[in-house]
């Protein structure tokens, strides 16, 4: 019997492309595809997959929090993080969630296909990129801020960052909008900023937010 794969990312169009990929290799069959975290939880609980094929970058809560509330279901579960993130902050928010491997879709598909395996067999799987950026991170002691943050508090951050709203955030996460306040206040007071704007260019200077453009750029 071969390995049952979820996949869930948003862009349809990804999915189908990777569908096709991950299915020219024997012994790996796509069981279904989810667009969000909301229908890969489910997805997850109604074909039980041997493992789950999960972006990070998704409308309302993203993959690091589907990643918890999926091992918080089953401790088991085999997830494989594949994402255009390739920070060993988000690496390691991901591990600490529950992930077991972590692939760029800047690799190549071989890549993905070995890594689906290697996590299938219970190994843990990194592509070469995000080797280099936990090594380098090692090397320098380079401990971000943000690793303070827990996967909930690190998700937030995520969507305060994409200038989400507070009610959109409480939405997202079935929370009231106090809590996702108190949310806010603890991370901001974690990370030891005052204010949304330092909060912003702090998270520019640990890569998590891309430069905001130049005057007249854009």
């Amino acid at each position: 019997m071969g390995i049952r794969v979820v996949l869930v990312d948003d862009h349809a169009v990804v999915r189908e492309g990777y569908r096709r990929l991950i299915e020219k290799h024997a012994g790996i069959e796509v069981v279904a595809e989810a667009n969000d975290a909301a229908s890969g939880y489910e997805a997850f609980k109604k074909f039980n997959p041997d493992v789950l094929v999960v972006d990070i970058s998704m409308p309302g809560r993203g993959g690091i929090d589907l990643i918890r509330q999926i091992r918080q279901l089953d401790s088991s579960a085999r997830v494989l993080v594949f994402t255009m993130h390739a920070s060993a902050t988000y690496a390691q928010q991901a591990f600490r969630a529950g992930a077991r491997g972590y692939v760029t879709k800047s690799s190549s598909p071989e890549v993905l296909v070995s890594a689906i395996r290697d996590v299938f067999m219970g190994r843990p799987a990194l592509c070469a990129e995000i080797n280099q950026a936990l090594a380098a991170s090692r090397l320098y002691d380079d401990v971000s801020a943000t690793d303070q943050l827990s996967p909930r508090e690190f998700e937030v951050l995520r969507m305060i960052l994409d200038a989400k709203s507070t009610d959109e955030i409480a939405s997202a996460f079935n929370l009231s909008p106090k809590t996702v306040a108190n949310y806010h206040s603890e991370i901001k007071s974690k990370l030891g900023v005052r204010s949304d704007i330092e909060l912003v260019y702090l998270c520019m200077r640990q890569g998590l937010v891309a430069a905001l453009p130049e005057p007249g750029i854009g």
